[in-house]
């Protein structure tokens, strides 16, 4: 299937940093992107050729009217974690998507699944919505991501690495994580949601590289021209940090990858080669360091770097 040809595609997701970095690259390379939020006018991401459509994933209606003319899907699911709302969701998604005559789906898992049923919300949920889109009738792609760069361009962590040399991140320094950036993570959607050969396929993506903790602070390092160490963040003080933010439940349910990462009974999880969704994808990805070099620290910095 050619990209050269402009396409129609609902984006469920595209208030948020990975559905909003997928809207982008899509409407960049000129297709017309929609997406459906709950977010008021004021509170919507402007994305240049990205229209938004008032609406919530709980209203089959509102998904129906979404997803209305297109004629290809990115789902990323929202920070919600309760199984049958989840459920729910990709039900109406599918339903839609079936209805509308979508060509293919595209489904963002976020995270990289366990094998075997692990009892963690974070990966339990993301499981369901996948069974119902894989079984709705529509060609489906689907990409798991490990751990995204763009969590440690942050308030929570931007200044203490810019200002101290500390990289804090709540998973065990020799945990082997194929870190991906949301950009990265955009060119590989837009190539699974055009590129032929690919129905059916489910793949584990990664960033450029795959390193433990002590190899991370050495990219950053490099990216940044200056020393980082590594330090393993319990998960139980990230949790209660994010829940600030974005609120106990919500925070629980993203913890719950780190609390299960920290267990080590799925070591492997987060790791792989990148090379394999580079060729199966034909994408190049970006280095750490240089993803590390491009971004703009002084953001974070109470001192000119």
């Amino acid at each position: 299937m050619s990209e050269e040809i402009h396409q129609r595609c609902l984006v469920v997701g595209a208030t948020g940093f990975q559905g909003g970095a997928v809207a982008r690259l899509l409407a960049g390379r000129g297709h017309r992107v929609r997406s459906l939020t709950r977010r008021p006018a004021v509170a919507r991401p402007d994305i240049a050729g990205v229209s938004f459509v008032a609406g919530d994933l709980g209203s089959r209606d509102d998904v129906m009217w979404a997803f209305k003319g297109a004629t290809h899907a990115v789902v990323t699911m929202p920070l919600e974690y309760d199984p049958l709302r989840i459920e729910t969701y990709a039900i109406h998604i599918a339903e839609a998507a079936l209805e509308s005559g979508v060509t293919r789906i595209v489904y963002n898992a976020n995270t990289r699944v366990p094998a075997d049923t692990a009892g963690v919300a974070a990966f339990e949920t993301r499981r369901i919505a996948e069974a119902v889109l894989a079984d709705c009738g529509v060609p489906l792609v689907v990409l798991r991501p490990p751990v995204y760069l763009d969590n440690l361009f942050s308030p929570w962590n931007g200044p203490a690495l810019v200002d101290e040399g500390v990289l804090a991140y709540p998973l065990p320094a020799d945990r082997r994580v194929a870190w991906i950036s949301h950009d990265d993570l955009a060119v590989a959607v837009a190539a699974a949601l055009f590129n032929d050969g690919l129905d059916g396929r489910v793949l584990d993506i990664g960033g450029g590289q795959a390193v433990d903790g002590n190899e991370l602070a050495a990219a950053f390092a490099e990216g940044l021209g200056r020393p980082v160490a590594y330090q393993a963040l319990p998960p139980a003080a990230f949790e209660a940090a994010l829940a600030k933010a974005i609120g106990p439940n919500a925070a629980a349910g993203v913890a719950g990858i780190y609390h299960y990462m920290a267990e080590g009974t799925d070591e492997r999880l987060m790791d792989g080669d990148p090379r394999e969704a580079e060729q199966a994808l034909g994408i190049k990805l970006t280095s750490i360091a240089g993803w590390v070099a491009a971004q703009p620290w002084q953001t974070w910095s109470s001192r000119p770097l």
